[in-house]
């Protein structure tokens, strides 16, 4: 089984059940809303989101590739730990990379996605007047970077930037509650996404620098 969607770029595309699963598994498992270490049962998760397992298995071998999920023989699948040690290591892609995306999204984002920045800029403004939570403000950031990523037009710089940011974003939700200012570090994307959207490339790429040293720098910190 499918469902059809229409894309931010217009033509229509398929998503299979497989899809859907894993794109829900990869932002449970991100936000560590499934703990880092669990055990990962595909008949109580089809169950959940009301599915075959066929679907949830093949959703489990991407994630596997995620780096979010582990399978070892004849014992199960489980939840990745959180490797801290990671850091620097994803931080050093992250450094090069989303600055290019940045400035390739300001260069190439439809007008569709242009205004999609322009609401999830009004969506951060509001959640700043609001106290939010923490975690709400997570689910903020991942919007924020999976949009640019998608802007970018770059299928494989999108899949490629998606992991990475998982992983950091796994690190941070690891040490939520000991980060200081979470809402103001997400609302720096204010800037931004008025920057991309307005086709400042340059301004874009050096602020995603700055966002990200600016993030390396809180986790080591508190790590």
């Amino acid at each position: 089984m499918s469902v059809t969607t229409i894309t931010a770029y217009g033509p229509e595309v398929t998503e299979s059940l497989a899809d859907q699963a894993y794109g829900r598994l990869r932002d449970r498992l991100t936000m560590l809303e499934i703990r880092p270490g669990a055990m990962i049962q595909e008949a109580l998760l089809a169950a959940e989101m009301g599915i075959g397992r066929t679907p949830v298995r093949e959703a489990l071998k991407r994630l596997e590739t995620d780096h979010l999920v582990v399978c070892y023989p004849r014992r199960g699948t489980f939840a990745t730990q959180v490797d801290i040690t990671a850091l620097s290591d994803v931080s050093e892609l992250r450094r090069h990379l989303e600055p290019v995306a940045a400035h390739k999204a300001a260069l190439s984002a439809p007008p569709v996605l242009r205004q999609q920045m322009h609401e999830l800029v009004r969506t951060l403004e509001e959640l700043a007047g609001a106290e939010p939570t923490n975690r709400a403000c997570m689910r903020a950031d991942l919007d924020v970077h999976r949009l640019i990523y998608r802007a970018t037009g770059n299928e494989h710089l999108e899949e490629t930037l998606v992991r990475l940011d998982n992983l950091a974003t796994r690190i941070w939700c690891l040490v939520l509650d000991r980060v200081p200012g979470v809402s103001g570090h997400v609302h720096e994307h204010v800037e931004l996404l008025e920057a991309i959207a307005a086709g400042r490339a340059d301004d874009a790429a050096g602020l995603a620098l700055d966002h990200v040293t600016s993030f390396e720098r809180t986790m080591r910190t508190v790590l």
